[in-house]
């Protein structure tokens, strides 16, 4: 369709719109939310086919000001909490998938860079984890308990401990963006490098299994939410890199917004993994088919909740649109 006409078809609709949102109007929220979809449907189809148009402006600004009216009228939930989780957040990450498998690849990178290292380099591991540390496992092994590390301090405290650092560490990843996403490229790096060297001291001592079986009891999900955070961050930095149709402050408020939303979905399973390196990491005595159990369950939990559901409920809002705009043509 010529620009032209898509402007004659849609221009009472805009022109009414507008009024809505310029004479303040009131109109129902759920209502004034539907308009809103079907501005910014016309805004996605001027950014295919009339990019950098005046349309294309003059729609990107209609649905920024529907956006603020719709949050600003729009009465809370009583189970905010619940939707957030349930339908807001994982619809909005959806379509942050390309940054969530920039900061895996990035992390998964630097893990092998860091276990290629410690092969290499007799000293590697000491000057990255640090003398005391590697002196405290040699000891830990010599005395028959390789995992023992996780048995020096209480089960509370050890919980409180962990999960506080961990969302430090995500905290870290989340405003480094502001970085461009440098920043937060050099946590994964960290912390990437890290795994893999200690991963490898291990192996190194003929213990890759004991230890793996131990540290990923918790450690599949503390890794993979420090690779969400890591998402955040980029989600963040992306923003200011990348404005697209947007301002570039407008960009940046939506990027913190959507960073923040992200970090936040981490935090009650920061507090798992807290728990089951504080309460059951410890237990190093437990039968191989209980560890690889909950390893298994924790990786499935993670793989649902932020790369399957998320695509299930972005395939059933579409179906939803489609009906809806089907069930609108007049019959003949």
């Amino acid at each position: 369709m010529r620009e032209a006409a898509f402007v004659k078809q849609n221009k009472d609709k805009w022109l009414k719109f507008e009024s809505v949102l310029s004479n303040n109007i009131e109109i129902n929220p759920d209502e004034l939310s539907d308009l809103y979809i079907e501005i910014t449907d016309h805004l996605s189809y001027a950014k295919t086919f009339y990019s950098k148009s005046n349309t294309e402006r003059y729609l990107n600004q209609l649905a920024s000001q529907a956006h603020q009216k719709i949050y600003k009228t729009k009465k809370e939930s009583k189970n905010r909490i619940i939707s957030f989780f349930k339908t807001e957040f994982p619809l909005m990450f959806y379509t942050h998938h390309r940054e969530l498998l920039i900061a895996f690849l990035t992390f998964s990178l630097f893990v092998i860079v860091g276990a290629f290292s410690a092969a290499n380099e007799g000293d590697f591991v000491r000057s990255f984890l640090g003398d005391s540390y590697v002196n405290m496992t040699l000891q830990n092994i010599e005395n028959g308990d390789p995992m023992a590390v996780y048995k020096e301090q209480g089960e509370f405290n050890m919980f409180l401990g962990i999960t506080i650092n961990n969302i430090k560490v995500a905290l870290m990843a989340f405003a480094y963006g502001l970085l461009l996403g440098l920043g937060t490229l050099y946590i994964m790096l960290q912390n990437g490098v890290m795994l893999g060297s200690f991963q490898y001291f291990f192996y190194d001592h003929g213990l890759l299994w004991e230890s793996a079986r131990t540290i990923w009891i918790h450690g599949t999900i503390e890794i993979s939410v420090i690779i969400i955070a890591g998402c955040a961050g980029l989600v963040l930095g992306n923003s200011m890199l990348f404005p697209g149709t947007y301002t570039r402050l407008e960009s940046f408020k939506q990027g913190v917004k959507n960073g923040l939303k992200i970090l936040i979905s981490t935090i009650p399973f920061f507090i798992i993994a807290g728990f089951l390196e504080g309460f059951v990491t410890r237990h190093t005595e437990m039968p191989d088919w209980l560890a690889i159990t909950i390893i298994v369950s924790s990786l499935a939990l993670i793989l649902f909740y932020y790369v399957i559901y998320p695509r299930q409920l972005h395939k059933q809002q579409l179906k939803q649109k489609a009906l809806k705009e089907y069930n609108t043509i007049p019959s003949k």
